[in-house]
Order: C-alpha cells, then sequence, then structure tokens
C-alpha cells in the first residue's frame, strides 16, 4: 500500500486508531467513516477499497463489525460528497 497520512493515522499510535476506540469506549455503535482526500488520488476505486480494508480490520479489533460501518469518500478541500452525492 501506499503512504502517506491515512498510514499515519491507523498506526499504532495514530489518532484514527486513538478516535476509533474512544468513540467505542463511549458507547457510540454506529459508524461513518469518510474517506477525505480522494480527490488527490483521482477518486481511485483501488485505493478507497485498500483504505476500507485497512480501516476495517483495526475497527473490528476495537469491536465494531466492519460490515456495518458505511465508508463514504470525500474531498473537504472541494465540498464533494460532505452535504449531497456528487455527480
Amino acid at each position: 500500500g501506499g503512504t502517506g497520512e491515512f498510514e499515519a493515522g491507523i498506526s499504532k499510535d495514530g489518532q484514527t486508531r486513538e478516535h476509533a476506540l474512544l468513540a467505542f469506549t463511549l458507547g457510540v455503535r454506529q459508524l461513518i467513516v469518510a474517506v477525505n482526500k480522494m480527490d488527490t488520488t483521482k477518486w481511485s476505486e483501488d485505493r478507497f477499497n485498500e483504505i476500507i480494508k485497512e480501516t476495517s480490520t483495526f475497527i473490528k479489533k476495537v469491536g465494531y463489525n466492519p460490515k456495518a460501518v458505511a465508508f463514504v469518500p470525500i474531498s473537504g478541500w472541494h465540498g464533494d460528497n460532505m452535504l449531497e452525492e456528487s455527480a
């Protein structure tokens, strides 16, 4: 896989992993994962699926059922897929 902010976030001490654990510990059972900066990969489906796979592995360890988690590709910079579905 590639390296970058995503990999840093899900590393052993990463903030994404910490946030998932904190949410689960606080009783949050419904999870939606917004995969940001997809515009920087030209909306690569392969990269999106790679991120889903890697994220699913660690959220399952936290206690979530990855099959019940919604993964949404977004671009915060452009506002794509954030409030309305992109074309």
